[in-house]
């Protein structure tokens, strides 16, 4: 069975061309790592990437803070950065913690919002996937996804914190299976 990336907007792909921007985010209720890639002919371009910290360590402020300071952060770098596609992780939940899922899915949920309401399509895909098109193996360590990038991008030191490096990952996925050609 193929795998495809899930649209969560109704809006249409920009062509795939040098300058297109892609925002790959990587969703979390305390930290959410983003990442803006620029298309160019010879390797996709870092513009910026980092992460909106919605809870500065205190887990214990309530929700409704959190996610509208994640949607002002997410609002931010579209606004600033005009990326074409935005590419999420989808949401993966152990069977042993379903909450974490429910929890999480609020955080994904307010960056559908953010760029579905600027006209920025949404896609989404999952870890195996992002794995796979990075480094060759879909079960692929946190390090050697890091090294990989690093390579990949040209950065002088690893992606750090891993919210940035994931955010890096889904986006340089999408510009992979995008630059590949049929």
């Amino acid at each position: 069975m193929k795998e495809t990336p899930s649209e969560s907007s109704p809006t249409a792909l920009p062509p795939f061309a040098s300058g297109l921007r892609i925002l790959g985010v990587d969703p979390g209720l305390q930290t959410t790592g983003y990442a803006v890639l620029e298309v160019r002919l010879q390797a996709p371009y870092v513009c910026e990437a980092g992460v909106v910290r919605t809870a500065e360590g205190r887990a214990t402020i309530e929700m409704a803070p959190r996610l509208q300071v994640l949607y002002n952060g997410i609002v931010e770098v579209v606004e600033q950065y005009r990326p074409g596609v935005v590419v999420v992780e989808q949401l993966y939940a152990h069977y042993k913690h379903p909450r974490t899922a429910i929890l999480m899915g609020h955080a994904r949920g307010v960056i559908l919002l953010a760029a579905g309401l600027r006209g920025v399509p949404v896609l989404s895909y999952n870890a195996t996937r992002i794995k796979k098109t990075i480094t060759g193996s879909g079960r692929a360590s946190k390090e050697q996804m890091q090294r990989t990038i690093q390579r990949e991008l040209g950065l002088a030191a690893l992606p750090e914190p891993p919210d940035v490096a994931d955010a890096l990952a889904a986006a340089l996925c999408y510009y992979y299976v995008q630059k590949r050609p049929g």
